[in-house]
């Protein structure tokens, strides 16, 4: 039946598949969750009883210009799961789990912590360059956090569904497109007029342009991209009932072809015809 294909099920929490025989119990957003909190109790620990051991964490896996130019192209890695402050890191987390669940639900897994990871490397790989060009203001202090990543988030669920609605500060409902908007130009005003050596407003701004990017071009999905303005009303598709049919017969000539699709192009890639025939088989298969 429909649900018995393991990507039609909900893909938070029962069975997103990394590799063949390998079933993730947890989403992938929950996953890097549960890691940032382990190494963030690591932390701590040493912060509280071993000084050295906290200085070592900092100078081998917080993202610096020094580090780099000694060979430790590691830190690109690091850096996004290191977090020095609670606020910073109940903040990040907050961020990665109100964004990263719609969005994995929508690109999938593999996808999502393409977009999350890649883009934490590439706000990194921001932060140094500019770093390099201005030493003084931007190859101060080491970066550490996850910010980058979720900066992309914002950027790629942007991209993806430009009119849903976010609730900005949890109280008010603005498009994603807006949200978007306003964090890339947050972040490029403090890069030309920085001001919070604190905040590493680069890789913030490095992170959503390859969020961004990697939903455009690099996903090579034209379904999955939203447009600035919604389309014309149109009347909603209608799909035959399949009353004359057995739900064996349904699946076999009108969903199969619709899950093989989902299963080679993703379900982002669906019609919404095609969304509507799936309904109705759920339809059908419930009243079977």
């Amino acid at each position: 039946m429909i649900d018995d294909r393991d990507y039609m099920r909900e893909p938070e929490y029962g069975g997103s598949r990394w590799s063949s025989g390998f079933r993730l119990r947890w989403s992938w957003t929950i996953v890097l969750m549960a890691i940032n909190l382990i190494v963030f109790i690591l932390v701590e620990i040493n912060k509280a009883y071993n000084p050295v051991g906290l200085a070592n964490i900092a100078q081998y896996g917080a993202l610096s210009n020094t580090g780099i130019a000694h060979g430790y192209v590691w830190q690109f890695l690091t850096y996004q799961f290191l977090h020095f402050g609670r606020t910073h890191f109940v903040m990040n987390m907050l961020g990665l789990f109100f964004l990263g669940r719609p969005v994995e639900s929508i690109v999938g897994g593999k996808r999502f912590l393409g977009i999350y990871l890649v883009s934490g490397v590439i706000g990194g790989v921001f932060q140094v360059l500019l770093g390099l060009v201005f030493p003084n203001v931007f190859g101060l202090l080491p970066v550490v956090g996850a910010s980058a990543g979720v900066c992309a988030l914002l950027a790629a669920w942007a991209t993806i569904e430009p009119n849903s609605e976010l609730l900005l500060f949890f109280i008010l409902p603005v498009k994603l497109k807006y949200c978007a908007w306003l964090g890339a130009v947050v972040a490029a005003f403090y890069v030309i007029v920085p001001a919070e050596p604190g905040i590493a407003h680069a890789a913030h701004l490095g992170g959503m342009a390859m969020g961004w990017f990697y939903v455009k071009y690099l996903m090579q999905s034209p379904a999955l991209i939203g447009t600035a303005e919604p389309e014309a009303p149109r009347r909603a598709p209608t799909v035959k009932q399949p009353e004359e049919k057995t739900a064996e017969e349904f699946l076999e000539s009108e969903v199969n072809p619709i899950l093989d699709k989902i299963s080679a192009r993703g379900i982002q890639s669906l019609t919404a015809r095609e969304r509507a025939i799936l309904e109705a088989a759920r339809r059908k298969i419930s009243r079977s």
